[in-house]
């Protein structure tokens, strides 16, 4: 990407600088006002709870006057759980605020690096041995592999780095890193219950013996940022002006780096991810630095951004417990609401990033023969057919030939009858998701121009997610076509914003892929709120869905997207040549006289209903939006007549094999197609990046 994201220089002018001693009371001044207005939102917190405790019984109570059960509250939950939040906001709040400095980038923190993800991910194979370790060896365990998702998303990226590198590396690896550790969480139900909630992370604490093992950990942290401070800063000029400063760039940049996953892991550890608040904190004191000049420096960002932490984490713990009753609140974690006010933040920084020149290297124009065209779609077309038929044949009963014969026939038993009769919709499910999710990205990236888009990262899928999940968990005994609705209307509602924010600006791709972000990331926090909040038999069939999972579809479940994919394949074949032109720039369609934006908002709406009606039918499937159009262009050119089939069939192999797959290598366990994709498609986007770097 040619785009660079620098952090904004906040050194005022000689003209406009304030004099030194106003500035520093001037800070003073902001810093008193933001410790006062945590030290509210602390108080308030303690009265906030589902027992009958208000102000006046926990005055009483850290008075030492009150009530035996008045001060077991306040002392054993309340204090500890503002303590937690006091402790997680400022951690993470300083871990953003370096994170940006030595990044140069403006999205940097530990959410966008992966870091959360990556400590998710060790913590959920340590649980998943059935180990049980103490709290500090935890928080090691965390660090491990936070630092490690760390080094592989700004080794993609690099420092300075586009904001959009930085969003797609990191937000692909937490993917699929996310995907892995709910796959263990499927496989090891017994062993890791619990582990999904503490991924939303919460506050709330049973007493103080967790928040006195993480404050050292803190407290260093903090304090190694600030000892670096002095480093830090000439960073701000470039590697090159920094090094004839004399700062060794490199080092600094990767103490810097460990340090902030160092306090990343501790608030992991002991509250789990808290979301975005290391993205906002230092967001907010870019506003104030441009007065004061202190707080443009490390040495005071660092600290102010760890109070605006702290008030962003109480803030959100003390709105959460103010909207709903006491006796739900209790089960919202507070990490849920800071994912959305994170989710908004990113979506209004996208409309502020400017454009690049493009999201990835532009692709070569390839002329294939016709002879090329027609073998790769012969073969992969007896591939399709045969990974149908081993699906078919394959699974905790394996069968033959001759017994699919008998039951199309009538003639088969009742075992035979009722096993394909379960494995066929699936397998049917399987392949036809495949290729509705191909069109849809082939779609989307003619339209968008962008060959790094596709449903997933746009937010879209998470939008169909969100409405059928809101289906399942609140009409449980909801039809296959009013799941098809549900999921529509989410799809429908979050391509319009994202879309609708992306073509103000013409449809720059920066804006797009970071709205695509902000949107998927919503939709994530609130279906997690809503899995949290339902009957654990909806929660495991929601998690068992989002997986991508096939399991329990029935030919009924099949025909809203084979209805969908027919009359997509008939728009896409008949205005192929249309796609082609959309697909190049803007001018060249007008000067043939095609309405341009007409052609695109019908396109993308095809692409949404696509993607819906996929997710209704096989559940959120990432990644083969991307890889399956990326691949067609490779082998057959960019003609669109030869994209969309090839995208297809290969969309249509891929989802296949990852449900066979899925079902048959850890039988009679097993993993749902969307698991198997991500941890495939990951790899296939971070080469991809790798590939438009160079």
């Amino acid at each position: 990407m040619a785009v660079t994201a620098t952090t904004p220089d906040t050194r005022p002018s000689a003209a406009t600088s304030p004099p030194a001693a106003t500035s520093r009371t001037g800070t003073a001044a902001v810093t008193a006002a933001l410790a006062l207005l945590v030290a509210v939102l602390a108080l308030v917190d303690l009265t906030q709870g589902t027992a009958a405790v208000g102000a006046a019984e926990v005055w009483k109570a850290l008075t030492g006057r009150a009530d035996p059960t008045d001060a077991s509250v306040v002392i054993a939950s309340r204090l500890p759980r503002a303590a937690a939040g006091l402790l997680v906001g400022t951690v993470l709040g300083a871990a953003g605020a370096a994170l940006q400095a030595v990044c140069r980038n403006v999205l940097a923190s530990p959410d966008t690096l992966a870091v959360n993800a990556g400590s998710y991910l060790a913590l959920g194979l340590a649980t998943a041995t059935g180990v049980s370790l103490p709290l500090f060896a935890s928080s090691g365990i965390a660090f491990a592999g936070g630092l490690a998702a760390a080094a592989v998303v700004l080794g993609l990226s690099g420092p300075g780095a586009g904001t959009v590198r930085l969003v797609l590396a990191g937000s692909a690896l937490t993917l699929g890193l996310t995907a892995v550790t709910e796959g263990l969480l499927l496989l090891f139900p017994q062993e890791t219950e619990g582990v999904y909630e503490w991924n939303q992370g919460s506050i709330a604490q049973n007493g103080f013996d967790g928040v006195l093992q993480m404050a050292p950990i803190g407290v260093a942290g903090v304090a190694g940022l600030l000892l670096l401070a002095r480093r830090v800063d000439p960073l701000a000029l470039g590697d090159d002006a920094a090094r004839g400063l004399g700062v060794p760039v490199r080092s600094t940049r990767l103490t810097a780096v460990v340090i902030a996953a160092l306090l990343s892991a501790a608030a992991v550890t002991l509250t789990g991810p808290i979301g975005f608040v290391g993205l906002c904190a230092p967001a907010l004191v870019r506003p104030l630095a441009r007065r004061f000049r202190a707080l443009g420096r490390t040495r005071g960002s660092v600290p102010t951004a760890g109070i605006i932490g702290a008030a962003l984490v109480l803030g959100s713990d003390v709105l959460l417990r103010a909207v709903v009753p006491a006796d739900v609140a209790v089960t919202v974690p507070t990490g849920v609401v800071t994912s959305l006010v994170g989710a908004a933040f990113v979506i209004v920084m996208a409309t502020r990033v400017g454009d690049s020149a493009g999201t990835a290297a532009t692709a070569r124009l390839r002329i294939r023969s016709r002879a090329v065209f027609l073998t790769t779609t012969a073969l992969l077309t007896a591939a399709v057919v045969g990974v149908a038929i081993a699906s078919v044949l394959l699974g905790d009963a394996k069968l033959l030939l001759g017994d699919v014969l008998n039951w199309a026939q009538g003639r088969a038993g009742q075992a035979i009858t009722f096993t394909l009769d379960t494995r066929v919709p699936r397998v049917l499910a399987a392949l036809l998701a495949g290729a509705a999710l191909a069109l849809a990205g082939t779609l989307v990236q003619a339209v968008t121009r962008n060959p790094l888009a596709e449903p997933g990262t746009l937010g879209v899928s998470g939008g169909a997610a969100l409405g059928a999940v809101l289906l399942v968990t609140t009409v449980p005994m909801a039809g296959s076509w009013s799941l098809a609705g549900g999921a529509f209307a989410g799809a429908a509602l979050s391509s319009v914003l994202v879309f609708g924010l992306a073509a103000r600006s013409g449809f720059q791709q920066n804006r797009l892929v970071l709205v695509g972000f902000g949107v998927a990331t919503g939709t994530t926090a609130v279906i997690s709120l809503l899995i949290i909040l339902t009957d654990p038999f909806n929660a495991t069939k929601a998690l068992t869905w989002l997986s991508g999972s096939t399991y329990g579809r029935t030919l009924p479940d099949v025909l809203p997207l084979a209805a969908v994919l027919t009359g997509g394949v008939l728009v896409a074949v008949t205005r192929r040549t249309e796609l082609d032109l959309v697909s190049l720039d803007e001018d060249t369609p007008k000067l043939l006289g095609l309405h341009l934006e007409r052609g695109r908002l019908g396109f993308l709406a095809l692409s949404v209903l696509l993607t819906a009606t996929a997710v209704a039918a096989a559940g959120t499937i990432g990644f083969v939006g991307l890889m399956a159009p990326h691949a067609a262009r490779a082998l057959v050119g960019r003609q669109h007549a030869r994209v969309v089939p090839v995208a297809m069939l290969l969309g249509a192999t891929l989802v296949c094999t990852a449900d066979l797959v899925g079902r048959t290598v850890i039988a009679p366990a097993q993993l749902g197609a969307g698991l198997m994709t991500a941890v495939i498609g990951t790899p296939y986007f971070l080469h991809l990046l790798i590939r438009s770097r160079q």
